[in-house]
C-alpha cells in the first residue's frame, strides 16, 4: 500500500489490483511526474503480478481524469517523452490481467485514452467522455485515433474527435464506448461484481484469450484463424478438474 501523498494510489486485495490517480485538485490532470509513477505500477504487475487477476483504474474525488495538464512544463525530448507515454499505455492494454475503468466525471481527451485502454470501462451516470484535441490545436499521442474506431466505429469515432463534444455515460454505454452505465452510487458494486465474475475463471484463458483478440487485430479471417489454432498457449492445468466439478454438480442437481 502506498502513501496518501502519492500520485497513484495502489491497493491489492482478492486478487485484485486497483490503481488511483491521484490529482484531486487537478481532476486527475496527467503531468509527467504521475505518468513516471503509473508506470512503475505497470512494470510491477509485469513483473510481480502472479497474484493478481484483475486491474481497475479509477480517479480520486469525483473525477477519472480530464487528460494532460496542459499547464505542467514541456518535456525538452516531446517527441520521445510522448513515445513514453504511448508505450506506457499499451502496457496497460497487454496486460495478462484483464484491465477495468471505472469511470465517475470527467474522462476528457489523454484521461480517455487512459480509459481506451482498458478492456472494459464502466461508467456512473455522472461520467463525461469527450476529445478535445481538436480545441487546443492539438492531435492524439497517445493512442485515441486507433483505439477510438475500433470500440466505437469510425464515423462515430470521427463524430466524438471532430465536434469536441461531451457524451454522458448513458450515451457511451449505447454506442458502445461504456460496457455498463450505472448510477453512481452502484459503480463500485458494479466493479466488484464484474471482478468477481473475471475472478472466478481461469486466469491462464482471460491472459489467453486478451492475448489472442488483440494480437489478431486486424488480420484477415483466415489468417487469424490460422493463428488462434497454431499460436493458441493450450489448456489450463486446472482444465480437468474444473470439469469435474462441473460434472458432480450436474450429477446432484
Amino acid at each position: 500500500m502506498v502513501t496518501d501523498e502519492s500520485l497513484i494510489l495502489r491497493s491489492d486485495a482478492g486478487g485484485v489490483c486497483t490503481l488511483t490517480l491521484n490529482r484531486p485538485d487537478k481532476r486527475n490532470a496527467v503531468n509527467r511526474e504521475l505518468f513516471r509513477a503509473f508506470k512503475a505500477h505497470i512494470k510491477d504487475i509485469e513483473a510481480n503480478g502472479v497474484e493478481i487477476g484483475v486491474v481497475v483504474i479509477k480517479g480520486s474525488g469525483g473525477h477519472f481524469c480530464a487528460g494532460h495538464d496542459l499547464k505542467s512544463d514541456p518535456h525538452p525530448d516531446a517527441f520521445g517523452w510522448l513515445r513514453q507515454e504511448m508505450l506506457t499505455l499499451e502496457r496497460l492494454t497487454k496486460l495478462r490481467q484483464p484491465v477495468i475503468a471505472a469511470v465517475r466525471g470527467a474522462c476528457y481527451t489523454g484521461g480517455l485514452e487512459f480509459a481506451l485502454s482498458a478492456d472494459f470501462i464502466i461508467a456512473g451516470e455522472s461520467a463525461r467522455f469527450a476529445d478535445t484535441h481538436g480545441k487546443w490545436g492539438l492531435v492524439p499521442g497517445w493512442g485515441l485515433s486507433q483505439r477510438l474506431p475500433r470500440r466505437v466505429g469510425q464515423a462515430k469515432a470521427l463524430e466524438i474527435m471532430l465536434t469536441c463534444q461531451p457524451y454522458s455515460g448513458v450515451e457511451a454505454a449505447e454506442m458502445g464506448l461504456a460496457n455498463y452505465c450505472v448510477p453512481d452510487e452502484e459503480l463500485d458494486a458494479k466493479v466488484s461484481e464484474l471482478c468477481s465474475i473475471v475472478l472466478a475463471n481461469s486466469w491462464h484463458s482471460n491472459a489467453e484469450n486478451k492475448r489472442l483478440v488483440y494480437d489478431t487485430d486486424g488480420f484477415p479471417l483466415s489468417q487469424g484463424l490460422n493463428h488462434e489454432l497454431m499460436r493458441n498457449a493450450g489448456f489450463d492445468k486446472s482444465a480437468a478438474d474444473r470439469g469435474e466439478k462441473f460434472a458432480a454438480r450436474k450429477a446432484s442437481s
